[in-house]
């Protein structure tokens, strides 16, 4: 007997029926069963004749199986038993492989992406309102209920989200006040307006810069912690200890945290805007000569203070929301590290974002108010 495999098609005595011999084994394989598998492939009524195979290998096997189809039928198949199993072995393990996924196209990719950033604005939508929701309730009761105010949570967040943050806020504000005076001074000097930087450094300053500078400052100093903070006591599960004995997350985390911007943005907000202006003082005393006294004078005659109350009624919105977004997202945080820098990173992100959206519509408010 050749050692050699081969197979033979059918004639008409034979019917249908592939006979294969030789030794199915090793390198050889490879050839005659590509030959094979195009060959039985093209008639699927077909049947194979291995009794005269004398050995097999996997190999071999797997040629045999392919020669079948994607899914081979064994009752095709007459063999010897050793034979039998070991294409029985073969077939369950290739059945057990795992598919080949191919993913979606990419049209339905983006689509699906759409989609998904839709349902994670509504879900965000909701989980804010109902955030919200609980805040004011606990807030209506604490009011109503002075004594359940926990006064040293209070006076320590008003603190270190007040206090602490008082240097980064008058550097910033006063260089930003400087900035805006260098750009004035050049841009009204081409005109021969010098003299109306006073009133734009003013404007700029009370109505805009203070605030907005300020929240964003806290946005990233405030919010990240806030989120930060409150998700180390969950992934310790402090805040589940609390629920346990009856304390109120809420009341004793979030309501402190709240009142303390609440107290300390009005505050930064007026160190800010005095810091600004010093720096646009600065800055037109030195390259215009206009002395601090006249600069004062102008800017009460011409600025006055409805701007700096203007910008001071945005305060306790940014407030609520830079302290709102930071705790909601420590809330969120589940018990892994990962879950907690991507929750302190997306207070940040919102805040910021939260403290745009504000000021922009107080400024459309305020435009058709005609103030």
């Amino acid at each position: 007997m050749s050692l050699t495999p081969v197979f033979s098609a059918p004639d008409a005595a034979q019917g249908r029926e592939y006979h294969l011999a030789g030794d199915w084994c090793g390198a050889p394989v490879q050839e005659i069963g590509d030959s094979l598998i195009h060959t039985v492939r093209g008639d699927p009524a077909s049947t194979l004749d291995l009794t005269e195979v004398r050995r097999m290998d996997i190999a071999g096997a797997w040629a045999v199986l392919r020669a079948l189809g994607a899914e081979p039928e064994l009752k095709r198949i007459r063999a010897r038993p050793e034979h039998l199993r070991l294409l029985e072995m073969v077939a369950r393990a290739d059945a057990s492989r795992p598919k080949r996924r191919t993913g979606p196209g990419p049209i339905r990719a983006f689509l699906e992406r759409v989609g998904r950033g839709v349902i994670s604005v509504a879900d965000e939508t909701y989980g804010t309102l109902a955030f919200a929701g609980q805040l004011m309730v606990v807030t209506g009761r604490t009011l109503m209920d002075p004594r359940r105010i926990r006064w040293a949570s209070c006076v320590s967040m008003a603190e270190r989200a007040g206090l602490d943050a008082l240097p980064i806020v008058v550097v910033t504000t006063f260089f930003i006040g400087a900035v805006v005076g260098l750009l004035g001074v050049n841009t009204l000097r081409q005109f021969g307006a010098e003299v109306f930087a006073v009133e734009l450094i003013g404007i700029a300053v009370t109505r805009e810069f203070g605030i907005v500078i300020t929240a964003v400052l806290l946005a990233g100093r405030s919010a990240s912690a806030f989120a930060a903070e409150i998700g180390s006591m969950k992934m310790t599960q402090e805040v589940d200890a609390m629920r346990v004995l009856g304390v109120d997350p809420f009341e004793a985390l979030v309501f402190p945290r709240v009142a303390a911007l609440l107290l300390t943005i009005p505050l930064l907000t007026f160190a800010a805007t005095v810091a600004g202006l010093m720096g646009g003082a600065l800055v037109t005393w030195s390259m215009l000569g206009l002395g601090p006294t006249f600069f004062m004078t102008r800017l009460v005659e011409s600025v006055g203070d409805n701007h700096f109350w203007i910008a001071l009624s945005k305060a306790p919105v940014m407030a609520i929301a830079i302290a709102g977004i930071g705790c909601r997202q420590g809330m969120l945080v589940k018990g892994d590290v990962l879950s907690l820098g991507k929750r302190v990173t997306a207070a940040v992100v919102q805040a910021i974002f939260a403290i745009i959206l504000i000021d922009a519509i107080f400024a459309l408010i305020y435009m058709e108010l005609d103030l």
